[in-house]
């Protein structure tokens, strides 16, 4: 039923904890589709071992390197699942989030146009990444996060059909695009994200991580990063994310006329 999918670049050091996650589940109803976007290290020699673990089939592919968001574009067209679930290289996911995953996605409604739902991400103490909403669930759309004090990352599992009517922009020369910037695209097209208070994904943010960095990715894709920016001023997003996101652009854009000259 679900795709869990996995974009790595030389972190075969992370990906056992991953691993060690997905044996633990309440639920095997899924498959592990690794991209490996041209790793040097170890990751090849690791994930083959685990092929033949008899409790969920896991598929390997590598590919020249080209960026999570290339990565992701090229999952989704391998993908067996019918619901697509990005889980970092770094990541792991609770004993029982793939089970609390498929129960949201058979609530989901079938007249009503939805993307698929949305838990929380949690820390290795337990607590929860970011804000959340009061109750059980909330159905909205990426771009009304903020208006329901959804803030901070969450761990989202897609439709995969629908997933694939929006996939990352590529740029030649550049290796990464603003995830937010296809969430938005989703959302614009009227399509929901049924929202859950239960922790199904623990995230750690690794000093080599993506999100410790993102300053530095940002500048060096400049022409992914200003296309989202431009969709989301222009865009019918809420005023107080339209400043914010325009400051944090006029400020990189200083950071990067600096570096450069």
């Amino acid at each position: 039923m679900i795709t869990v999918f996995t974009p790595t670049y030389n972190r075969g050091y992370t990906l056992g904890g991953l691993y060690e996650s997905l044996e633990n589940q309440t639920c095997f109803d899924f498959e592990w589709l690794i991209v490996d976007d041209g790793s040097t290290d170890n990751t090849e020699q690791m994930v083959k071992s685990w092929l033949d673990n008899g409790k969920f089939a896991v598929r390997y592919f590598k590919k020249a390197n080209g960026g999570k968001q290339s990565a992701i574009n090229c999952g989704l067209q391998m993908a067996q699942g019918e619901y697509f679930w990005i889980i970092d290289s770094d990541d792991t996911v609770t004993p029982n989030g793939v089970e609390s995953c498929l129960r949201w996605l058979d609530s989901l409604p079938e007249k009503e146009k939805f993307a698929g739902v949305g838990g929380l991400r949690g820390d290795k103490s337990g607590g929860i990444i970011g804000t959340t909403f009061e109750g059980e669930y909330l159905d909205a759309t990426t771009l009304e996060r903020a208006a329901n004090n959804i803030g901070g990352d969450k761990s989202e599992v897609f439709i995969t059909s629908v997933l694939k009517e929006f996939p990352f922009p590529e740029f030649s020369g550049e290796k990464f695009v603003p995830e937010a910037l296809v969430w938005n695209r989703i959302a614009r097209a009227g399509y929901k994200i049924r929202w859950f208070n239960e922790i199904v994904h623990i995230t750690e943010y690794l000093d080599d991580g993506l999100t410790k960095n993102t300053d530095r990715l940002l500048i060096k894709n400049w022409q992914g990063y200003s296309l989202y920016v431009k969709e989301l001023v222009l865009g019918p997003a809420c005023i107080k994310d339209k400043i914010l996101i325009g400051g944090a652009y006029c400020l990189r854009g200083i950071k990067k006329l600096c570096r450069k000259y």
